[in-house]
């Protein structure tokens, strides 16, 4: 059963114990996570693919050895700034509310975990399957040193998954794609009195820029997601106001939807460009392909009727941005995304989940492995 006064403390625990990243420090939180495990007879595991960036993973013995589900959470938060009132680690209790850095994302979902898991060795349930259960570390920097090297290694290869990293009872099944580029452009430089015996590469850069916000994406429409989209994120160029400049580079950020393919996209921006340039390089920094997992699978359907079982709201979605989702479709690993943090205070001062989030998740997440079949 669900301790609800002991998953309270549990939060505050984790939330007291510093994570940032960057700069990048997991082992310590790490540790006390694997500690918790190890009380309860399991032998967990750390894994760091660099000094002190620490995972941890243990695997809890089913009736059913041939099929596995992994439940993922992440250790890290992003730094803690400057703006807070309420002290960031602390883990303070007000009006129902645990405050901290990492209350919402993602260490509600950790203390959940962990309860659920201390409930069902308390109860000695055994589960139909094996349950992974493995909390990463550098999530909020691209989980280069956590998720992704674990499953390219083979260090996690589970039936099924569930990331536990999402807000207010929400079930991602859907995902945008993203790519991360950067443009360069050559001009040729000139006296900024006579800028007709040059080319200005940023004159270039806004001609281009212009093209492209009249781009028309090629997609099907997904339920769950808007359109595409492109953002110019940064743009700069030239050495001097009275210098024609010779260069200008900007970065664009493309998010595409399932069925695209950023092949596409990127051909047609070659396309747009060379219409006003012939002298440019595009450097690919980022992709991500688009996910999608059937709304009708096993993972969805039986988490709708857990949170149904104790009065919750299921709520189907998609996500615009970037979640470890898309990592496992390459492995051939459904996986879907649901937590229990609370909408709209990830990344912000103040950061808090509420309580009664916190119990219900747990009183879910425990009923959802119970009633999971393959």
């Amino acid at each position: 059963m669900i301790n609800k006064k002991r998953l309270i403390k549990l939060t505050q625990d984790l939330i007291r114990i510093n994570s940032e990243n960057p700069t990048g420090n997991e082992s310590e939180i790490a540790l006390f996570v694997s500690d918790y495990l190890k009380e309860l007879g399991l032998k967990p595991k750390i894994i760091a693919f660099q000094k002190n960036r620490s995972n941890v993973l243990v695997t809890i013995e089913g009736k059913n050895k041939g099929k596995s589900l992994l439940i993922t959470p992440h250790l890290d938060t992003v730094p803690v700034g400057k703006s807070w009132k309420i002290p960031a680690f602390s883990g303070k209790i007000i009006k129902n509310r645990i405050y901290g850095l990492g209350a919402t994302d993602c260490k509600c979902n950790l203390a959940v975990s962990l309860e659920v898991i201390k409930s069902l060795a308390e109860q000695g349930a055994g589960l139909d399957y094996n349950l992974i259960f493995s909390a990463t570390a550098d999530e909020e920097s691209g989980s280069d040193l956590g998720l992704i090297p674990l499953l390219n290694k083979g260090i996690l290869k589970p039936s099924a998954a569930l990331v536990l990293d999402a807000d207010d009872f929400s079930i991602i099944v859907a995902q945008k794609g993203l790519m991360h580029l950067k443009v360069k452009l050559r001009g040729k430089k000139a006296h900024g009195a006579y800028p007709w015996r040059g080319v200005n590469a940023i004159d270039l850069a806004m001609k281009i820029l212009s093209e492209l916000k009249k781009y028309k994406f090629v997609y099907r429409e997904n339920k769950y997601l808007r359109a595409p989209t492109i953002n110019v994120g940064t743009i700069k160029g030239g050495d001097k106001v009275n210098v024609v400049a010779d260069w200008c580079e900007f970065e664009l950020d493309f998010r595409f939807l399932p069925g695209m393919s950023h092949q596409k996209i990127l051909n047609d921006l070659k396309k747009i460009i060379g219409k006003s340039s012939r002298d440019f390089t595009i450097k690919i920094e980022g992709v991500q392909k688009p996910y999608l997992i059937d709304d009708e699978h096993p993972l969805v359907s039986g988490l709708k009727k857990s949170m149904l079982k104790y009065k919750v709201r299921p709520l189907v979605s998609g996500s615009e941005g970037a979640t470890v989702i898309t990592f496992f479709q390459d492995k051939h690993i459904p996986a879907i995304a649901s937590g229990f943090g609370t909408e709209g205070c990830a990344h912000i001062a103040d950061e808090y989940v509420r309580i009664e989030s916190l119990y219900k998740g747990a009183q879910v997440l425990e009923d959802f492995l119970k009633r999971y079949r393959f």
